[in-house]
């Protein structure tokens, strides 16, 4: 778990990202191990976030720390061309899933807003935490859904109107909200930003809980499920949750 960032979401976390992406250009700049100051001027940032900012990146193998307290590129790791296209999102991503999932006991989800539609790009369960049926598939379900709602109150209302008019807010349990009015509504006006949540309004017996997550520009969902009759301690998830997505969004933005 992230210490100290588990609240960063929306423009916090991006703003989080950039920083990162900063340190890590700097770092890549040079051919020889830089030392932190050097680091942190260049980067224009003070010595104690780069300090906290390469330890993160070393732990998640952008960065190899040296004996000698300097840190340097770790091999295959470029600073450019980061374009946020999902490449290798397996691979970079799921070990970071799995943690989650057997941290919370949850299957854990994770989707991107393309092209207007909200795909699905990972799922990470197991038998002690199995996924939900998907017998309605997400990009025609996201009011119905907590990963769909998180995508869906980060956009704009153009992006939003948009979707609406492709995807109707179709019945799908007697929970599921139908109405326009009302879902907006409850996107706008949920307290615990940025957390969204459905109880059984995808799939009966299912509770869900997901957060955003970034690529750049483009905006997803991370997001969980669970049995609706499963006892949960609602500031675990959430931190769980938010702190998880703040190192898939370093994953998704930062080079591969």
């Amino acid at each position: 778990m992230l210490v100290g960032m588990g609240d960063e979401a929306g423009p916090e976390l991006i703003a989080y990202v950039e920083r990162a992406l900063r340190v890590l250009e700097a770092a890549g700049s040079h051919s020889s191990d830089v030392p932190v100051p050097q680091l942190a001027r260049e980067a224009g940032l003070p010595v104690a976030t780069v300090e906290r900012l390469l330890r993160v990146l070393a732990r998640d193998g952008y960065l190899t720390e040296l004996d000698n307290g300097v840190f340097a590129l770790s091999p295959g790791r470029s600073p450019s061309g980061a374009t946020g296209t999902g490449r290798g999102l397996p691979d970079l991503i799921r070990p970071v899933l799995k943690t989650l999932r057997d941290d919370l006991s949850a299957a854990v989800y994770l989707t991107l807003y393309e092209e207007g539609e909200i795909r699905v790009m990972e799922i990470v369960d197991s038998a002690r935490a199995p996924r939900v049926d998907l017998w309605v598939g997400f990009q025609d379900a996201g009011h119905a859904t907590a990963l769909g709602k998180s995508v869906l109150r980060e956009l704009d209302g153009a992006a939003r109107a948009e979707y609406f008019s492709r995807h109707p807010l179709t019945d799908l349990t007697p929970r599921t909200i139908t109405g326009r009015e009302e879902l907006l509504r409850q996107l706008d006006s949920a307290p615990a930003a940025p957390v969204v949540m459905d109880r059984e309004e995808y799939a009966r017996g299912t509770t869900c809980i997901a957060v955003p997550v970034y690529s750049g520009d483009q905006i997803g969902s991370l997001g969980i499920s669970f049995r609706s009759d499963r006892m949960y301690r609602t500031t675990r998830v959430r931190a769980g949750l938010l702190s998880t997505a703040t190192r898939v969004t370093m994953g998704l933005s930062l080079p591969d």
